[in-house]
């Protein structure tokens, strides 16, 4: 596959503080690729590297097979989408639009027709005239896409785009992106802190913490099998079960919790004795007013809070030994099934749990 973008032990410190810590990535040519992680991960910091806005302590930036250490912003061929969008409110939509191809002294009639073509990717034909204060939010997004578009950049960047728009606006706005994206067939690097977005947006997944690539793969990868505990939390909030490893056979590792074994496969190799988590996501897990029969894993406890969401229940589920339980319950009726202060068996199969090596101690990272 053609690489669009690549970095190689890039390197970035402000002052005695690093940010990003020897990074190398790959990106391929018409792929979205989503750069996840908390605040102060160091993704906006790789964005700004790739466009040339800040230049990195060590390690080298290549854009469609051209070392680009060098190269100011402005010749990179990127287009840049801000999270506050950066339109000039005294200009028109047109004008605006028209900004990046005016700086690179494009002609006039090849002005109109792309900028003519740019709004009309994003739905925006007959408003180039209006003033950018007459615009929504979300159309304001567009005339910002539409204007990173205009110049043809070989890479579209966006830092958490979507940030400013409410809910409602935020999902009709995904799907949008992802059509674009797969009309026009640009390589796009978008950045996020929001797992929802990345995992309906992307192609790829980059998720980071602390400067570093924890894991780079598909969305369904990413979800089904977290190689560290923190990606396994930042995607979807599992639950952790700590124990140790009572023993093994092919992939799937038996589990001592306590007085209780359980079952999971597992992702890295894993010695007998050894201190693990099983990691279970809550909405694999399945609620019961009596163990079932079929051959998975159970644990006894009683419901120790229940929420209605509509279209499913969430329950915390508080287990002999003082371990607490998050489960979701997809309820065909519309109405919960249990309530809180009832007794219940959470079950689960092996294969839908994963067992990660390490003690709650050694995972500083997890949320409590």
């Amino acid at each position: 596959m053609d690489i669009d973008v690549e970095l190689r032990g890039v390197t970035m410190s402000y002052g005695a503080t690093p940010v990003l810590h020897s990074l190398d990535l790959e990106v391929y040519k018409g792929e979205f690729l989503s750069l996840l992680g908390p605040s102060g991960c160091g993704k906006t910091t790789t964005l700004n590297i790739i466009a040339g806005f800040l230049e990195p302590s060590r390690g080298t930036v290549t854009l469609g097979g051209r070392v680009v250490n060098e190269v100011p912003a402005y010749r990179r061929n990127t287009g840049m989408v801000f999270q506050s969008y950066a339109l000039f409110p005294h200009m028109s939509v047109f004008d605006n639009v028209a900004f990046g191809l005016k700086v690179r002294r494009v002609g006039g009639p090849d002005i109109a027709r792309r900028v003519r073509d740019a709004l009309a990717l994003v739905q925006l034909e007959g408003l180039e005239q209006r003033a950018i204060r007459q615009l929504s939010g979300g159309q304001q997004q567009r005339v910002a896409i539409a204007r990173a578009l205009a110049i043809d950049p070989l890479v579209l960047l966006m830092d958490e785009p979507l940030s400013n728009l409410d809910a409602q606006l935020r999902r009709q706005m995904r799907v949008e992106l992802r059509r674009l994206q797969r009309q026009v067939g640009i390589t796009t690097i978008f950045v996020t802190h929001d797992q929802e977005e990345a995992l309906t947006l992307s192609d790829r997944l980059v998720v980071m913490n602390r400067g570093r690539i924890e894991q780079a793969g598909t969305p369904i990868e990413l979800y089904r099998k977290p190689r560290t505990p923190f990606v396994a939390q930042f995607l979807g909030h599992p639950n952790f079960l700590f124990g140790t490893v009572a023993g093994r056979r092919g992939t799937e590792v038996t589990v001592q919790l306590g007085a209780q074994q359980v079952h999971a496969f597992y992702e890295s190799p894993v010695d007998h004795g050894a201190p693990v988590a099983v990691v279970l996501r809550a909405e694999s897990a399945a609620l019961h007013k009596t163990a079932p029969s079929a051959r998975v894993n159970t644990l006894q406890g009683t419901i120790a809070y229940a929420v209605y969401l509509g279209t499913s229940s969430e329950y915390e589920v508080m287990l002999a030994d003082g371990i607490r339980l998050r489960v979701i319950e997809q309820m065909a009726s519309g109405l919960p099934s249990f309530t809180e202060g009832e007794e219940v068996v959470v079950s689960w199969a092996p294969e839908d749990s994963i067992v990660l090596p390490g003690s709650r101690e050694s995972m500083p990272d997890l949320v409590s």
